[in-house]
């Protein structure tokens, strides 16, 4: 069987998505498409069917998936080893910077347990940006929050959203709320919004923030109450108790694994290390 062709698949595996397993593996979706009949050719068998508007994998696909997986990572091993000569391990790993504070410290500690001679590099952006570097190489893996339909990555922790305020600001149910706020792609930010229109409470957008600094820096000036997960709320903001405000949903954290060829990290290590997170909670 082909190696680029078993990549796809498993990329087709680890995203649910052909849109998403074409980009990881720098292909067109009918590039990816036509390696998939060849496949399915090849093993006489169907890799796919579909269920509603969506394709998933067949009983054959589910066994294909636990040999693909088992072949990719020892010609990886094999790569890695050969072209490093057992020299240090260097991983690019991002997350936002809403878990900077929090959760990334725990995963940095777990990696350098795991990997004794670690070259680690660290950037920060915005979940959907961190995805599409994810699926272009540029990343071995990302700290990110999961969307509520998906099973993607491997699960870290899960934070509610709350309503955060500095202890100095004179917070009054009445009053018109100023709302500092993530930008809209924040699981958050429609939530808060249209919650408070429902509620037909008064509010005021004081900032859509692209960071977590901005956001709380706004807060600390009394400028505004923000929303956040209450695992990004690491600079003594005071939670906002008041029954009348909307709710705010509760988001999955995760760890998601790139799936280019020379990835070091092993989908076996990302699970190890998300089963280790879940004791240091």
């Amino acid at each position: 069987m082909d190696l680029d062709a078993l990549r796809t698949f498993c990329a087709f595996v680890e995203t649910g998505s052909f849109t998403r397993a074409a980009q990881q593996v720098c292909r067109t979706q009918s590039a990816v498409s036509m390696q998939m009949k060849k496949l399915e050719q090849e093993l006489g068998n169907p890799l796919f069917i579909k269920q509603g508007r969506q394709l998933v994998l067949s009983s054959s696909g589910v066994h294909l998936a636990s040999y693909a997986k088992q072949l990719l990572a020892l010609h990886d091993e094999a790569y890695k080893q050969l072209k490093t000569g057992g020299g240090q391990t260097r991983v690019r790993l991002a997350c936002p910077d809403d878990y900077a504070g929090t959760v990334l410290p725990k995963v940095v500690a777990l990696l350098h347990k795991h990997i004794p001679q670690l070259d680690l590099q660290i950037s920060c952006a915005p979940t959907n940006q961190l995805k599409t570097q994810l699926d272009q190489g540029l990343l071995d893996m990302v700290i990110a929050t999961r969307s509520p339909s998906s099973e993607e990555g491997y699960f870290l922790e899960s934070s509610k959203g709350v309503w955060v305020k500095s202890a100095e600001f004179n917070y009054q149910s009445a009053m018109t709320l100023p709302v500092a706020i993530f930008q809209r792609d924040c699981k958050f930010h429609q939530a808060a919004i249209e919650g408070l229109l429902k509620a037909e409470r008064p509010f005021n957008i004081v900032a859509c923030c692209g960071s977590l600094s901005a956001l709380t820096a706004l807060v600390k000036a009394n400028l505004a109450v923000g929303v956040m997960a209450e695992v990004s709320n690491t600079q003594e903001l005071v939670t906002v108790t008041d029954s009348t405000l909307p709710p705010l949903p509760v988001i999955d954290i995760v760890l998601l694994h790139a799936n280019h060829a020379h990835n070091p990290i092993k989908r076996e290590l990302v699970k190890l290390i998300a089963a280790d997170y879940a004791l240091t909670l």
